[in-house]
C-alpha cells in the first residue's frame, strides 16, 4: 500500500491499536501490521514523532517499563485520546461512505450516474 494512503489517518491508527492497552513502539508497529494483514508497514521514523505529538496533545500518556534488561517507553490512551479515537472513527465512516458513493454508486436501473 502506498505510504501516502496512510497520511491523514496515522493518528487514528495509533490511537486504535492502543485502545486495548499500553504498548511500546515496536509493538505498535507490529499491531498495525497485524491488524492490516501486512498491508500497512509503519516506520519508526514515522510513528515516534507522531506518538510524541499525540502525547503533547494529551491524547496519550507514556511511562518507562522494563522488560528483562531493556527499558521501553510504553504508550497508552488518555480519556481525551479515547474521545479523539471516537471522533476519528466517525470521520472515517463519513469519509468512506462519501468516497464509496462516488466510486461504487448505487442507482436504479436505467438511471445514468
Amino acid at each position: 500500500m502506498r505510504a501516502d494512503a496512510v497520511r491523514g489517518h496515522l493518528d487514528g491508527l495509533l490511537l486504535a491499536v492502543l485502545e486495548p492497552g499500553p504498548l511500546h513502539g515496536y509493538a505498535i508497529i507490529a499491531a498495525v501490521q497485524h491488524r492490516s494483514d501486512g498491508a500497512l508497514e509503519l516506520r519508526t521514523g514515522t510513528i515516534y514523532p507522531a506518538l510524541n505529538r499525540l502525547e503533547r496533545l494529551g491524547l496519550l500518556s507514556s511511562s518507562w517499563q522494563s522488560s528483562g534488561e531493556r527499558r521501553r517507553r510504553c504508550y497508552e490512551l488518555t480519556d481525551a485520546g479515547r474521545r479523539s479515537l471516537a471522533g476519528e472513527r466517525t470521520a472515517w465512516s463519513e469519509f468512506t461512505a462519501a468516497i464509496g458513493s462516488v466510486l461504487n454508486p448505487i442507482s436504479p436501473p436505467g438511471v445514468a450516474t
